[in-house]
């Protein structure tokens, strides 16, 4: 079940989501890569894994760069839901 992080909890998180940005209710991380294929290809692997957590991000996707903003809209925060999905993506890439 989703639930809010506390103010410790997302502290927590700047230490162990050393590649996301923590700003507001929002974590957030750019990628870059060699090509559209490549960052295709990554978003499709990223679209795989929310499916299956039933958590989706807000991302965007510039030729070769991609970027996610996690955020829970239902509870209006930071949930364990995005710390969780922020570690599934940082294992696939």
């Amino acid at each position: 079940m989703a639930a809010l992080l506390s103010h410790q909890e997302r502290e927590d998180l700047r230490n162990t989501l050393t590649h996301w940005e923590l700003s507001g209710d929002r974590l957030r991380r750019q990628w870059q890569f060699k090509d559209f294929s490549e960052a295709f290809a990554f978003m499709t692997r990223v679209a795989m894994l929310a499916e299956t957590k039933q958590h989706h991000p807000n991302w965007s996707n510039v030729y070769n760069r991609v970027t996610i903003e996690l955020t829970t809209h239902d509870l209006g925060g930071l949930s364990n839901l995005d710390a969780e999905l922020a570690r599934s993506i940082d294992d696939l890439h």
